[in-house]
């Protein structure tokens, strides 16, 4: 079912007005579909499922494989596919494209099906309509992947992959529209901070065109003239109205609008990266990103919890664990890693956040209250989070770049079939001394383009005392950027790959 509910633009607790503008001008640039071929095949409205097909088969491949192949982790296709290769592409093509890998996710192609027999009756409730839980989600998946060392197992990943699978049926089986994707999916909502500072967003082309359009197909979804409640062509689930859409979040780039707009007046568009973290309009089904606690703490978990999944790789997280064991005669792990996590994910930003936006107060003299000016502020840290989880990411995927090739070789063996030869386990990776610069280039990137966010922010607030309030944020930016640095030139583990043994 399409999102009709009366105002599109409502969703979270928040109200848009559906005609609002933006203060930018209508983007003109490069536009992914007018490119021959990748263009036509996106504006089909099949591509998505075409798609998808070939990303379910893999997630099934993997669960099997998981379940009833080897248990040692750099053989098994769940481990190597879903800790190397998976994450390693996903952030790559945040990074180079945008949010596309949301795009082909299969567990909407299952739900999609499931939807043919049992249709939804309940709105997902209000009080929810926030990213509260997938914050703690997020976390719990963070801290999750330590404390069983999921890289290590492949009946787990398998199962973790089914879980996904089944969650998803139950949620969007109960609750209309989208809910799962833009209320629950911790990977969903990785993706959405992380395409902020993607080149491209799905847009409308050409404003003047919407402000003529009466029927709202972007939003409502394509219907019979004759009668209304005959759907043709959905429209976004995730009840973002086009005209007044500003950025990725919450955006699959499922292209619903795309094929359910009659003008032809959507398409994928260059921007500048980051620029929706530089200004603070009004977002259909979002609101002000300043109002926004819940996205502000997500933020804050996927640039802290970067640091934190590094560290969890590193020789001296086991010197911490080893002395907090001994301080605190506590020998079993959970509680010990617990600790680390509140460190990691609550104190530290805690008290540099907080400490920030004291010193901002105080120095610069900025007219916000203290709460909503630290909200304002965390966005300015996305992509020096993003630079760590590209370096870290980057660095397993680069690495272990050929491991899928023996590893799919030994699979088909397993089954019998050894049409692709014995596998070839000397196959590894690109050496350290290629990997590393990329590493580096990758924090530099994040460093660069989180102070020039703060500086943007800084300017908006106090023209005559930007630099004041530029330099404790700034002081903010360096020091997670030291730490990074820090933490990629330590050894790290090679998990899930043949040298992990």
């Amino acid at each position: 079912m399409p999102a009709t509910i009366p105002n599109p633009s409502r969703s979270g607790g928040h109200f848009d007005d559906p005609f609002g503008r933006d203060d930018e001008p209508d983007n003109h640039g490069f536009d992914l579909l007018r490119v021959p071929l990748i263009g036509s095949f996106l504006s089909w409205r099949h591509s998505r499922t075409v798609l998808q097909i070939p990303v379910l088969l893999v997630s099934v491949a993997m669960i099997v494989h998981g379940l009833l192949g080897p248990s040692l982790a750099p053989k098994n296709l769940a481990t190597v596919l879903g800790w190397v290769h998976f994450r390693g592409a996903l952030v790559l093509v945040l990074l180079c494209a945008g949010n596309f890998f949301c795009l082909a996710c299969p567990f909407m192609l299952v739900r999609n099906a499931m939807r043919r027999f049992i249709q939804p009756r309940f709105n997902w409730p209000r009080p929810l309509r926030n990213k509260w839980i997938p914050v703690g989600l997020f976390a719990l998946i963070l801290f999750s992947y330590e404390l069983f060392s999921m890289w290590s197992s492949p009946w787990i990943t398998a199962w973790v992959i089914v879980g996904y699978f089944a969650a998803v049926l139950v949620i969007d089986g109960l609750f209309k529209h989208a809910a799962f994707c833009k209320f629950v999916c911790p990977i969903g909502q990785f993706n959405f901070i992380a395409a902020t500072v993607s080149p491209t967003e799905v847009a409308v082309r050409d404003h003047e065109v919407c402000d003529s359009c009466r029927t709202n197909d972007c939003i409502r979804g394509r219907r019979e003239p004759a009668a209304d409640l005959v759907i043709l062509q959905r429209g976004c689930e995730l009840a973002l109205f086009q005209p007044a859409k500003v950025g990725n979040m919450d955006c699959t780039f499922c292209l619903d609008c795309v094929h359910a707009c009659p003008h032809d007046n959507v398409g994928i568009l260059s921007r500048l990266p980051a620029s929706e973290l530089m200004t603070d309009p009004q977002r259909s089904g979002i609101g002000f990103f300043s109002r926004r606690k819940d996205i502000a703490a997500l933020t804050v978990v996927f640039c802290f919890g970067a640091l934190m999944n590094a560290f969890g790789m590193v020789s001296p997280v086991y010197a911490a664990e080893s002395w907090l064991s001994i301080k605190l005669h506590i020998h079993q792990e959970a509680p010990i890693l617990g600790l680390l996590f509140a460190f990691f994910l609550v104190v530290e930003p805690a008290v540099l956040l907080g400490l920030a936006g004291w010193v901002t107060l105080a120095w610069a003299g900025v007219r916000r209250a203290w709460l909503p000016l630290i909200v304002r502020y965390t966005y300015a840290l996305v992509p020096l989070g993003f630079g760590m989880w590209l370096a870290h990411y980057g660095y397993h995927f680069f690495t272990g770049l050929y491991t899928i090739v023996p590893v799919t070789q030994s699979a088909f063996v397993d089954l019998g079939w050894p049409i692709l030869g014995d596998p070839r386990w000397t196959l590894v990776g690109l050496p350290q001394a290629i990997v590393q610069p990329i590493e580096f280039g990758f924090l530099l990137l994040g460093l660069a383009g989180s102070l020039s966010i703060v500086w943007r922010l800084a300017e908006d607030d106090s023209e005559d005392h930007a630099l004041r309030v530029f330099t404790p944020w700034a002081t903010v930016c360096v020091l997670l950027f030291l730490a990074s640095l820090w933490l990629m030139t330590q050894p790290m583990d090679m998990r899930a790959t043949i040298m992990a043994g």
